[in-house]
């Protein structure tokens, strides 16, 4: 019996050992992410866009800026970029407290105060030429998310009560206009005094598709933050209303990948994976039943998002990047490597880490962070490449453009900050 116990008692020290070197040896690769993510962060990613992508004459921000660094001062200054330079820099002064952050965040504000917002029928415009009147103003709903996401984080960060009023409004306007009571959901495109439109802007290829699911992944991360400094019992409703949509509509239940385009009545249309917006989702629907607090659906939605990570892992390539896509009906996946991907596997995969302890999923972010280190960073002139070539030569899209921003890349740092002191508490 005292053998037993012996050998009992050493292989318990045994496996106590071996899981403390575990944590230990995960603890020191999540500070060294960390730190470097920080680095970059500081160090090169928010001064690109506050030295090189800052207009000091005409006010806001250039509206492209090429691979080669090249400025393009008369560029269309789209509502996507604008929106997000604004959430970045409120989401940084947030958590880093410096002034610098929180002036460019106000730079941004005031310019989409004065050029983007429509003070004849609310909302705000898809875009302005560089000098300010609008050039596109139709109201695109995917557009709308980012300013009320953008807003509620300047409010988050500075307290400005102007801010949340503006983030209030843009909700409301997405519920009056946008919302499908017939069949749920929410429509993308509307003319500028609010009138439906069935233009194809995110990739639709027919009329059939009125159902996208990058909007709806927007309108829940947007939502989600407007919640957390407004916790309306109203605006709670449709944030659990989206994690439901997404788990009986947008995630395909038998291969836990999202679907792209849908018709009015939730009917698959598209044959497409895409990677990153299953890896991008799986920790945003957590995110969002976190902040909520519905421990039911929570729960639900951790088993759910673990499987779309899984799902997402099939994009992987073995150099630690994610492919863009893959077309179902070819089997083909693109071998151009896109920044924003890259950025939310770091993200998702660490969130799956903090879910299972699982320590693949950690490699898979950890693996990533090195790839993007290697190929993503300019670390000659600041900023990341929005896309580098299959050997990783940077491709020809601009470092800042209609589309191209520092918000995935910005979030992914400053989530992986977050992320690690509370999982170094939590092994404390």
């Amino acid at each position: 019996m005292k053998c037993n116990l012996s050998i009992a008692f050493a292989s318990g020290l045994l496996i106590f050992f071996s899981v403390a070197c575990a944590v230990g040896e995960a603890d020191r690769h999540l500070e060294k992410l960390r730190d470097e993510v920080r680095t970059d962060l500081t160090g090169s990613l928010l001064p690109f866009w506050m030295e090189k992508v800052t207009d000091t004459v005409n006010g806001g921000f250039h509206g492209k800026v090429g691979v080669d660094d090249k400025v393009y001062p008369e560029a269309e200054r789209g509502g996507v970029v604008n929106s997000r330079i604004l959430w970045t820099f409120s989401a940084a002064y947030r958590v880093l407290k410096d002034p610098e952050y929180l002036a460019t965040a106000s730079r941004a504000k005031d310019y989409i105060e004065k050029h983007f917002l429509d003070r004849d029928y609310g909302g705000a415009y898809r875009s302005v030429p560089y000098r300010g009147m609008p050039a596109d103003a139709r109201k695109q709903v995917y557009i709308q998310s980012f300013f009320l996401y953008a807003f509620s984080e300047y409010f988050r960060a500075a307290g400005d009560s102007s801010a949340l009023d503006q983030a209030i409004g843009i909700y409301d306007l997405i519920e009056k206009y946008a919302f499908d009571r017939d069949h749920n959901g929410y429509f993308e495109l509307f003319t500028r005094d609010w009138i439906r439109s069935r233009e194809r802007l995110i990739g639709e290829k027919s009329l059939k598709e009125e159902k996208t699911m990058n909007t709806h992944l927007h309108l829940l991360e947007s939502y989600t933050n407007l919640y957390r400094v407004w916790p309306d019992s109203a605006l709670r409703e449709k944030v659990i209303n989206l994690v439901n949509i997404f788990a009986g509509h947008i995630i395909d239940n038998e291969r836990y990948h999202l679907i792209s385009f849908m018709e009015r009545d939730w009917k698959r249309v598209s044959n497409t994976d895409s990677y990153g917006h299953d890896i991008e989702a799986s920790w945003l629907l957590c995110e969002a039943t976190d902040i909520i607090g519905d421990k039911a659906l929570e729960e639900r939605i951790r088993g759910i998002s673990i499987k779309m990570a899984d799902a997402a892992a099939e994009g992987l390539w073995p150099d630690g990047s994610l492919a863009t896509e893959k077309d179902l009906l070819t089997g083909h996946k693109g071998t151009r490597r896109s920044w924003w991907e890259q950025a939310e596997t770091v993200v998702g995969f660490l969130n799956a880490y903090q879910l299972t302890g699982n320590a693949k999923y950690l490699d898979h972010s950890l693996k990533c962070w090195e790839y993007i280190k290697k190929n993503m960073i300019d670390h000659e002139n600041g900023g990341w490449y929005s896309t580098v070539s299959e050997s990783g030569m940077p491709g020809e899209s601009d470092k800042a453009g209609f589309w191209i921003c520092p918000y995935h890349n910005g979030r992914m740092a400053l989530e992986v900050m977050e992320r690690v002191t509370s999982l170094k508490i939590r092994n404390k």
